[in-house]
């Protein structure tokens, strides 16, 4: 339950691994499964077809969750990366009261020197890397042109350069062990639709699905899966994401997620959503099975299904087009 709850606490600056000091096979996790998060997480596990987790971000309801995940899991170890020391220490803690053996290190996966150094911590601490959890996220939006250029950069350095920084630093040493590993990439049901006045988390969200295919085809191969979890509505924090915007990226006092009118709307819309528990155990489902596609809320469906009809009308349109009727067939 504290690893469930630890998952999905909420977004804001968390990433997660899973590693383990001694494996057995190529194939399998087998022993002990180390899992970092930054907000990183180390963790270990008896076999990668049973047990692979990860862990993102304490610094929100997301990032808790995935923490506890790891718990129920035999010979579990977790370095927790986030960017909120507060809600770092208390994850630690809940861990360590659960007999998980955890570590943690501040960090913001805006910086990929800080993800460097949570790396180094994480093999310093356990060895190895074997899972990977890149769930930090936030949020702001609004009407076009009603926020500040910087928000826009808070959300692509946050939500999609957190995620390549996640990928580039992490993969190299997932690969190195050659035991296999695993990638939880935190993307949104705003990746597969556009919404009106969440330009900046779509645009960063779409970004985190097609990289992660792209992704997921260059490291299958090498036994490493990739998984996109793209949730709707969460009971988590993404609504409070503002309380950890660094200085560089301006003021925090008017950030608004783009739902609703006001913040009390957006945090009305996102407490409505589903529990973490069935999310985080969803996630546990996806590792196992190396899961691409990671959905929460099957209800969507008819909207996705709806995109992709519209998509191929706009396919069966142009193949009658006189514009394009000039070409040679290709």
């Amino acid at each position: 339950d504290i690893a469930k709850k630890q998952m999905l606490d909420g977004y804001g600056g968390m990433m997660s691994l899973l590693l383990r000091s001694d494996f057995a096979g190529s194939q399998k996790f087998c022993t002990k499964l180390n899992v970092i998060t930054p907000a990183t997480s180390l963790g270990g596990c008896e076999s990668l077809a049973e047990h692979r987790k990860t862990v993102e971000g304490p610094t929100s309801p997301v990032p808790d969750n995935l923490v506890r995940l790891s718990i129920g899991i035999e010979n579990v170890n977790d370095l927790i990366a986030d960017i909120e020391q507060a809600a770092l220490t208390r994850a630690v803690q809940e861990l360590k009261d659960s007999q998980v053996r955890a570590e943690g290190v501040l960090c913001d996966v805006s910086s990929r020197g800080a993800l460097r150094e949570a790396a180094l911590k994480t093999i310093a601490t356990f060895g190895k890397v074997h899972v990977v959890c890149n769930n930090a996220g936030v949020g702001a939006g609004g009407p076009m042109g009603s926020y500040d250029e910087r928000d826009w950069q808070w959300s692509i350095d946050v939500n999609l350069f957190g995620v390549v920084h996640g990928m580039e630093v992490f993969a190299p040493l997932i690969e190195s062990h050659g035991e296999g590993g695993h990638f939880v990439n935190t993307a949104s049901m705003a990746g597969w639709l556009g919404v009106p006045n969440m330009e900046p988390y779509c645009a960063s969200k779409f970004a985190v699905v097609a990289m992660s295919e792209g992704w997921a085809m260059q490291l299958n191969p090498k036994n490493i899966g990739v998984s996109i979890l793209c949730p709707g509505f969460v009971q988590t924090r993404i609504h409070e994401s503002q309380r950890n915007k660094p200085a560089r990226y301006g003021s925090a006092e008017n950030v608004q997620l783009g739902l609703g009118d006001s913040r009390e709307q957006a945090a009305a819309m996102v407490n409505s959503g589903i529990p973490v528990e069935p999310v985080a155990n969803r996630v546990v489902e996806a590792i196992r099975d190396n899961d691409l596609y990671v959905f929460t809320h099957v209800e969507y469906r008819p909207l996705v299904e709806m995109r992709m009809t519209q998509a191929l009308a706009a396919f069966d349109k142009s193949a009658q087009s006189k514009a394009l009727s000039v070409l040679a067939s290709r």
